[in-house]
């Protein structure tokens, strides 16, 4: 099979004609297989934050770039993507660099596929461009033989925490940014920097934020308590949960939706405590966010329910058909994840705990769950 035809049957589900061309940059460095890879996305107007990036991390970087379809654009953009390439100290040493040559402006979720799909290491950190890397939790990782073991067993995504200044002036430059978390402490109590996106709890709140300020050094702890707007910014095994749902196009609920679909695949969200990521301010284009919002919220529930309800044992036709005949249903067979773990023998391990909880959330599917 030619690399083309196995990179297009890789991404079918993304809108087309779309064009990957991976390692149009290819690190000079070789990384060790347990080495952590930040994956991420990178528009023409985040150059300079991704440079920052990848001066701040000195470790495996694999970088997806959309590439406008029209030729002026495409031709400008190959120019700066260059300039910044031999410019950028550690940039050709640390960067795997991946284009998406397409019309469709913010397929983030299959970038963010096409970045993890490429990346040199056995670990991956799925990561937004515009937070900085404060703290070496690479390092802190690495050297902890119970946290690897965790990675290794690849049903753990470890968290670290992300957070923004109260005041967006506070957040345009890096070199101010705390470096460890008693200087990081000493902001939260004056209030000068909080939790990412305090106004939106579900996003960040299952991380427990008191507990991650009392946690002592090396208490990693496990996510208490999870819901479907959790988004995180995690650490998890490359090979093994699943892949983003490349449906979701622009802003809203796409990271969620990757991060639910690996929940209920069975891994579970740990935090590390002495690390953290901030946020570096920029303007926001608000109306296509609001319009995108709107969209993929509507998609994100559609798609929850399409996770718990994708019928594919012959006792479960379809749902429908099991309401008018008053058929037993059993939601831990017929749901996409959990029908495997039904057939390994597995529905009642802790490893399907997480997709029994979540799927009877869902009005849809809870009314019509009965035990096994």
């Amino acid at each position: 099979m030619s690399e083309d035809l196995f990179i297009s049957s890789a991404f079918a589900e993304s809108m087309q004609p779309s064009r990957i061309v991976p390692f149009y940059y290819r690190a000079s460095n070789t990384f060790d297989k347990e080495d952590i890879t930040i994956t991420t996305l990178v528009t023409s107007n985040r150059f300079k934050v991704f440079s920052e990036l990848v001066q701040r991390y000195q470790g495996p970087i694999s970088v997806t770039i959309h590439v406008p379809d029209h030729p002026a654009q495409r031709h400008a953009l190959l120019d700066a993507l260059h300039t910044l390439y031999t410019s950028t100290p550690y940039m050709s040493s640390f960067v795997d660099v991946h284009l998406v040559l397409d019309p469709f402006e913010r397929q983030f979720n299959m970038w963010r596929n096409v970045a993890r799909f490429f990346a040199p290491t056995d670990y991956v950190m799925m990561l937004d461009v515009d937070f900085a890397v404060c703290t070496d939790f690479r390092r802190r990782i690495r050297e902890s033989a119970e946290v690897m073991e965790k990675l290794r067993e690849g049903r753990t995504a470890l968290v670290v925490p992300a957070f923004e200044f109260t005041e967006q002036r506070d957040g345009l430059n890096q070199s101010t940014f705390p470096k460890d978390k008693a200087a990081l402490l000493e902001l939260v109590k004056e209030k000068r920097i909080g939790m990412f996106h305090a106004l939106w709890h579900p996003g960040h709140g299952n991380t427990d934020y008191e507990r991650f300020y009392a946690a002592k050094p090396g208490e990693v702890y496990k996510v208490a308590t999870y819901q479907h707007s959790y988004e995180p910014y995690v650490i998890f095994k490359k090979d093994g949960p699943p892949w983003c749902d490349e449906r979701f196009i622009g802003y809203g609920s796409n990271k969620a939706s990757c991060l639910f679909e690996i929940y209920l695949s069975g891994v579970s969200f740990y935090v590390l405590p002495d690390d953290f990521l901030i946020h570096q301010s920029h303007a926001y284009a608000e109306q296509i966010r609001k319009h995108e919002r709107k969209y993929n919220t509507k998609l994100y529930t559609e798609y929850r329910e399409e996770a718990c309800l994708r019928f594919v044992h012959t006792d479960c036709p379809n749902l429908l058909h099991a309401a008018i005949t008053n058929t037993p249903l059993c939601l831990f067979i017929c749901s996409s994840h959990l029908v495997r773990f039904h057939q390994a023998g597995m529905i009642h391990t802790e490893q399907a705990h997480n997709a029994r909880i979540e799927c009877q959330k869902l009005r849809a599917v809870a009314k019509f769950a009965v035990e096994v």
